[in-house]
């Protein structure tokens, strides 16, 4: 019986073609494929379906590239879109301040029309003051406007903007005045009911925005609603400028008095601009003109 070691396999499976043989038969077959392939397209379809098999392979070898792409973009447009962001941001804050200044130097440019408007049609020559600050008292309500003695302000002109009269310089100074607001309680203007021409005179409340019309008895024509203006006889205001309106009026049975509140019709507190009217007539000195400041008196009672 035979043993394993003498059993031996076929020569050709124990050495097999060479290796030029087997470069030799694929090239020719190679050549021949492709000639029948160019001939007759019988591969386009094996070459597709290879294609369509190896693409999740191509696909898997490209994703690393491909993230690694798209991770760059991401992070580069980031960055581009935070600093586009950051300068909009800087140029939506810098328009917003531009609009408003825009917006302010629209009013002011309107009320300046105004206020132009109304100088031309007073019957006094008038000068153009511009409010710097308001007074030191917290409890008086003043105002420092731009002009002084230099420009030829005295105390006593009246201080009006294009819906009526603000109130009066009391002070004056080489570069600068100080308008008492008819809103103070120390300021009294004569006035005239401009449906009936009832004369009476008005004071400043003090404590808020209102003016006082005291002393008229209780029967008194005068009726919510009622236009005060200035009556002109005391030589400082012209006639027929706008003081206040009558918004409230109370009658007690227990005073014989009758209590009128008005408001004002000018803007008191509203803008940056007045009006100073040269005097009717001019005193003398500026003590003089001081006594025409009709103020109220702390002793004698207010009576028109």
């Amino acid at each position: 019986m035979p043993t394993l070691q003498n059993h031996a396999p076929p020569a050709f499976f124990n050495r097999g073609p060479s290796s030029f043989t087997r470069l030799v038969f694929f090239a020719a077959l190679s050549i021949a494929l492709m000639a029948v392939d160019a001939r007759l397209h019988y591969l386009v379809e094996v070459r597709q379906g290879f294609a369509t098999l190896l693409q999740p392979l191509e696909v898997i070898a490209h994703s690393p590239a491909m993230a690694y792409d798209q991770t760059r973009d991401f992070i580069t447009r980031q960055s581009l879109l935070a600093g586009e962001n950051q300068q909009l941001h800087q140029q939506r804050l810098k328009l917003s301040a531009d609009l408003q200044r825009f917006r302010t130097l629209q009013l002011e440019n309107e009320h300046l029309r105004n206020l132009l408007g109304a100088a031309q049609s007073s019957p006094q020559p008038a000068k153009l003051a511009e409010i710097i600050h308001s007074g030191r008292d917290p409890f008086s309500h003043k105002v420092i406007v731009s002009l002084g003695s230099q420009q030829g302000i005295i105390a006593g002109q009246a201080a009006m903007d294009e819906s009526g009269v603000i109130g009066q310089v009391t002070q004056v100074y080489p570069f600068s005045s100080e308008v008492t607001l008819i809103t103070d309680k120390d300021l009294a203007i004569p006035i005239q009911v401009e449906r009936n021409g009832l004369r009476a005179i008005v004071f400043g409340h003090g404590r808020d925005g209102s003016i006082d019309l005291p002393y008229l008895p209780m029967n008194v024509d005068i009726r919510e609603g009622d236009r005060l203006v200035t009556s002109g006889i005391d030589g400082i205001y012209p006639s027929g400028l706008a003081v206040a309106k009558v918004t409230r009026i109370e009658r007690n049975q227990d005073s014989p008095f009758a209590r009128i509140i008005c408001t004002p019709t000018a803007g008191i507190g509203s803008h940056r601009q007045v009006l100073l009217l040269t005097m009717v007539n001019v005193p003398a000195t500026p003590a003089e003109s001081r006594k025409m400041i009709p103020v109220r008196s702390r002793h004698a009672p207010r009576q028109p």
